[in-house]
């Protein structure tokens, strides 16, 4: 496992996140009592992205986010993203939620799978920063923090050798590897099969530095070429594109990671067979994890540096519905395995202040509800107890 995989795919799942989003809210319908409010504008897109950039590349945050770290449960993660999600005025309820945390996942899932090399990933982490950077151009503070991102990325990977990739990307795909939501989009252009699984290609333009396969030449030992065999490759392939730029500017020229939603049409998601068969499996394995303690110890440093942009009012929040209809919502709700959804988390309070300050602050912004329960636990109890709201 990578200890460098958390930052790209936070990035990049956050990257799709805002496609989503911008998506959504641009095609989004005026509400009644929204309408009685206020009209819909453009301006109030423009600050529910610019709140969300704006936390998920707040300093704080980004600095413990690329200390070197093994990755945390999927629902940890999630949870992350659930509160990134509303760092602004919009609200989605649990079902668009779930439906938001799926597309994100599912579109990283399938950009890391036909990632030409593994090093490529960085390209890809790159094409969502500059999408990013568009969100963002007419506001220079913002723009200033993904800069600051950028140099890091830069700082960090370009150096790293083909292997450190190929590990980085072996973790991800551990990470998504049970992960098998049917996408319309992906369906619909015959990329992903109906039990959720992926098509890897075999045709197109073969990896840079790399040649078309077809041929086998026999060299002897002084390194003359004695002989050469050609072979069907079983594919379509053609010669090797250009290598994209690494820099903060140039081009990519590989594609994945850009915004696939550019386009309007609907999206679905639809959990297949496999994913039900893999959720129960993951239900019976309820086995306390040996490493609860210093997860929840990293995921409150992270999350205790999101800033959080709070409307005064709280009625100025709107809804967003990532479904066609309110009754599909709901439907989806309802007929979602509830191994795959994931509640609101209850953090209870505890005697011991200064060591759970950072959490009392989480539970605070999360508006949690109940009394505080008094505790003679220790620290690592404590936190262990709560392992069971995630």
């Amino acid at each position: 496992m990578s200890s460098r995989t958390l930052p790209l795919l936070f990035i990049n799942l956050g990257g799709e996140m805002l496609y989503i989003l911008d998506q959504r809210l641009r095609a989004q319908n005026i509400p009644v009592d929204k309408a009685k409010k206020a009209e819909w504008i453009e301006e109030d897109r423009r600050r529910v992205m610019n709140d969300i950039i704006t936390t998920m590349f707040n300093k704080k945050f980004l600095e413990e986010l690329f200390k070197p770290q093994e990755l945390y449960s999927k629902k940890a993660l999630r949870t992350v993203f659930d509160r990134l999600a509303h760092a602004s005025i919009m609200r989605l309820n649990q079902a668009s939620m779930d439906k938001l945390y799926d597309l994100m996942t599912m579109a990283f899932k399938y950009q890391v799978l036909l990632c030409p090399r593994p090093k490529d990933i960085l390209l890809v982490s790159f094409n969502h920063m500059d999408a990013i950077k568009d969100f963002v151009r007419d506001t220079p503070s913002i723009l200033n923090q993904v800069d600051e991102t950028y140099r890091q990325l830069i700082e960090i990977y370009t150096p790293l050798s083909a292997g450190e990739f190929q590990l980085i990307r072996q973790t991800l795909l551990i990470f998504f590897q049970d992960m098998h939501i049917r996408v319309s989009i992906f369906l619909k252009d015959k990329v992903q099969n109906s039990n959720g699984r992926f098509v890897l290609p075999t045709s197109g333009p073969v990896p840079c530095g790399t040649q078309v396969p077809g041929l086998i030449r026999q060299f002897s030992c002084t390194g003359e070429e004695l002989k050469r065999l050609q072979f069907c490759n079983g594919g379509n392939y053609s010669s090797a594109l250009r290598e994209g730029s690494f820099e903060m500017f140039g081009e990519r020229v590989i594609k994945l990671g850009t915004n696939m939603y550019s386009v309007s049409r609907p999206v679905e998601t639809h959990m297949s067979g496999t994913s039900k068969n893999s959720a129960q499996h993951t239900k019976v394995n309820t086995a306390p994890n040996p490493l609860a303690k210093e997860e929840l110890n990293l995921l409150a440093k992270l999350m205790g540096g999101m800033e959080m942009q709070r409307p005064a009012n709280a009625d100025s929040g709107f809804r967003v519905n990532l479904f066609s209809t309110d009754e599909e919502e709901e439907q989806a709700l309802i007929s979602r395995p509830q191994e795959f959804s994931y509640d609101v988390i209850n953090i209870q309070a505890t005697k011991d202040k200064q060591a759970n300050a950072e959490l009392a602050k989480i539970m605070g912004e999360f508006g949690a509800t109940g009394d505080a329960a008094p505790s003679a636990s220790s620290k690592g109890d404590d936190l262990l107890a709560m392992m069971d709201g995630l």
